[in-house]
């Protein structure tokens, strides 16, 4: 069916079902997966489970459900704008990137009947989710205009809470930051790339090197904890570190390098993917036999291996993969 959210250290903990968010999440990695290994048929089976499971999360007005219980029952109504934003994140990778035309055509099929959603998301990283997916649409349809149109207000949505919460010693879309915190200029810069929009991008970078400026200590990174996030005019936190927040800055980086060319954001994307194996605030291993543990603390690691924190480590490593094949063999 998929991937069972939680887990108690490394044992799935099935009552706790399915979301739509892992599963998303599964799908992208699967396809990256297939993109470095053809004949990976487990990656092959995770791919046609995850977009199964996403054909079945969308309702008829283009939302989709987010919670599935272990009984395969949906539990909500409708599911969370996050969860929203990451399905059409996974449908527009799958345009791009899915390996058989049938997927590439149902993932079409799919963003198309959400793309009136999408006005309604109303947070900036269920935009930023949703405008990842969008990029990579256009990247693969340059003439679907309906997708171009989505994603144009996106990045205007974003250019504008960038200019109304700027200021000095501040250059972020909000009065603080939170979590998945990357996934905003990394938006940003890519909406730029694929509309050509020379604004956006610089908008993004300098927002990206504000947070750059904020996390990475010395080489190493230290990511926003979200034991008190940062709100402006305050103290960062510290702890707890959550491995989403490595994955995001290994691909915000690497959308800074496709628009600069610049080879520091090549690096920076290798510290990103460094914390999982110790450059860390702890100096403590979070990547383990091909897991990964649920965050890092003040005292150690969260020892549950759920499926964000997986698949987060998964996703950073093929995304580095896919640019630097040595980063496969390390993972390993």
């Amino acid at each position: 069916m998929g991937v069972i959210q939680h887990a108690v250290e490394d044992i799935p903990n099935r009552s706790t079902g399915y979301c739509t968010d892992d599963v998303a999440r599964a799908f992208i990695v699967a396809v990256s997966r297939l993109r470095l290994a053809p004949d990976d048929h487990e990656a092959e089976r995770v791919a046609t489970t995850s977009l199964s499971f996403l054909h079945d999360a969308q309702l008829e007005d283009g939302r989709f459900h987010n919670f599935m219980s272990h009984a395969r029952l949906w539990l909500d109504e409708v599911g969370t704008p996050d969860s929203i934003g990451r399905a059409i994140w996974a449908l527009g990778y799958g345009m791009r990137f899915a390996p058989r035309d049938s997927w590439r055509r149902q993932c079409a099929r799919m963003l198309e009947r959400a793309l009136p959603v999408i006005p309604e998301l109303g947070y900036l990283r269920s935009w930023s989710y949703a405008g990842l997916g969008l990029a990579q649409a256009l990247e693969a349809v340059p003439d679907f205009h309906a997708a171009r149109v989505a994603l144009t207000a996106i990045a205007g949505d974003l250019r504008a809470a960038y200019l109304a919460n700027h200021g000095e010693n501040w250059d972020w879309f909000e009065d603080r930051m939170t979590y998945d915190n990357a996934r905003l200029p990394e938006a940003l810069i890519r909406a730029g790339m694929v509309l050509h929009d020379d604004e956006s991008i610089a908008m993004g970078l300098r927002a990206f090197a504000f947070y750059v400026s904020v996390t990475v200590e010395n080489g190493i990174y230290v990511p926003i904890g979200s034991n008190g996030w940062y709100v402006r005019g305050g103290e960062r936190a510290r702890y707890a570190q959550q491995p989403l927040e490595a994955t995001a800055l290994v691909d915000a980086a690497h959308a800074a390098f496709d628009a600069t060319g610049d080879p520091a954001y090549a690096a920076l994307a290798r510290v990103g993917l460094e914390w999982f194996y110790g450059r860390n605030s702890r100096t403590m291993l979070l990547a383990r036999g091909g897991g990964c543990y649920d965050g890092l603390e003040e005292s150690g690691v969260n020892l549950n291996m759920g499926a964000e924190s997986t698949l987060a480590f998964l996703a950073a490593t093929y995304s580095l993969a896919d640019r630097e094949p040595a980063a496969l063999r390390v993972a390993r």
